[in-house]
């Protein structure tokens, strides 16, 4: 299915669905709500209420250090005030998994070692955004195409590594990637969620998932058809401010884009974490702004 007709196919599904759940918009399914941030902030996030907190791969599971250490960190885990159910930040840009100098060895070695000590300390989610890693160079050319990165190569060896990825790991009954789309001028490759979608088609591994950012999603003008064709690949997902990317609710009069993604999510039947990857600049408190977003999210 060609771009075209999956956005009409899927634009259809939505409207056909927002019909029948308008209705029932009162009886909400329950999503979880999250924040990503620090370890220390986790007692702030239990008080206002928010159900999780997500942090980075690198200073949660520290893939580069041994097993001391990581029995140490281990522990800090268990002991959060809110759980750790998903990590972001996953294939740091030192390693290259698309263009002529793509070494697959060593970001699979690191990747292991993360997805393992997820597992262990119960975090399910772990974010595959990774721009830096997986942008395809400007020196991967396509023929007769100077200075023009072939993307359609660098998205074969992007979804190569995917499935090398998800067979190392077959054996973990949890833990799951989850391939984040991102908007054209962040990433030159996986831009939509329906891209997402074919990845995790095409590796067939219940290792390999997806998310939404619905700010990356309005940004790129993304349909919310595109979670409805998502259904139940759809995992996890990354919530911002449209165009400012500050958290939800810091400009009331934008919180109506909101809406039509929280309709396709509640159309899945998804019941899993929505977290705030945004900026908390402007006036009043931390604690403030926390409270604000997770009122503006649990109204949709």
């Amino acid at each position: 299915m060609n771009r075209r007709d999956f956005l009409l196919s899927s634009l259809a599904a939505t409207v056909c669905s927002s019909v029948s759940h308008a209705a029932e918009r009162k009886d909400k399914s329950r999503f979880l709500f999250g924040v990503c941030c620090g370890f220390d902030e986790a007692p702030l996030l239990k008080s206002v209420g928010y159900d999780f907190m997500e942090n980075n791969v690198a200073a949660s599971f520290i893939p580069d250090k041994g097993d001391d250490d990581w029995k140490f960190q281990r522990d800090k885990i268990l002991s959060l005030a809110v759980p750790l159910r998903s990590c972001n930040g996953f294939i740091p840009g030192r390693f290259r998994l698309t263009g002529p100098k793509a070494d697959f060895a060593p970001a699979l070695d690191y990747a292991e070692i993360a997805l393992r000590r997820a597992q262990e300390v119960g975090v399910k989610t772990i974010v595959f955004g990774s721009g830096g890693a997986r942008n395809v160079p400007g020196d991967y050319c396509a023929k007769n195409h100077r200075d023009v990165p072939d993307v359609e190569k660098g998205l074969e060896q992007y979804t190569r590594f995917c499935a090398l990825l998800a067979k190392r790991v077959e054996d973990l009954k949890d833990v799951c990637v989850v391939i984040e789309p991102l908007r054209p001028n962040e990433s030159n490759i996986v831009n939509f969620v329906w891209q997402g979608v074919q990845i995790c088609n095409e590796v067939n591994s219940p290792r390999l998932r997806l998310l939404a950012d619905i700010f990356h999603m309005m940004m790129g003008r993304e349909s919310a058809a595109s979670i409805v064709q998502a259904g139940s690949l759809l995992k996890h997902c990354h919530i911002a401010e449209h165009t400012t990317r500050m958290f939800p609710g810091s400009d009331p009069s934008r919180n109506h884009y909101f809406r039509a993604y929280f309709d396709a999510l509640r159309t899945i039947g998804y019941t899993g974490g929505i977290s705030c990857e945004c900026g908390w600049a402007g006036e009043g408190s931390f604690a403030q702004k926390l409270e604000k977003a997770l009122k503006t999210m649990s109204e949709f």
